[in-house]
């Protein structure tokens, strides 16, 4: 496992010792569980970015496949 320094303000620092203390976790441990959350909250929103952009390519192309279909959708019966 690799090691940082993380250098924090006071207040940060005594803030994250008083909610540690609470949940029963090291400093460590608490600060590890930031980050981690921290990064897949992170991995969320550029994953949706990524669908956002996906689907911008592909709307022209959708908008073409629906009016076809809506276009069969109202053809009568023979």
């Amino acid at each position: 496992m690799g090691a940082i320094l993380l250098k924090l303000p006071e207040d940060v620092l005594e803030a994250s010792r008083r909610c540690a203390d609470t949940l029963h976790l090291s400093r460590a441990a608490y600060i590890r569980r930031a980050i981690e959350r921290m990064n897949r909250q992170t991995q969320t929103i550029l994953r949706a970015r990524r669908l956002a952009e996906a689907s911008k390519k592909v709307r022209k192309e959708s908008l073409r496949v629906n009016r076809e279909f809506a276009a069969v959708e109202q053809t009568p019966d023979a």
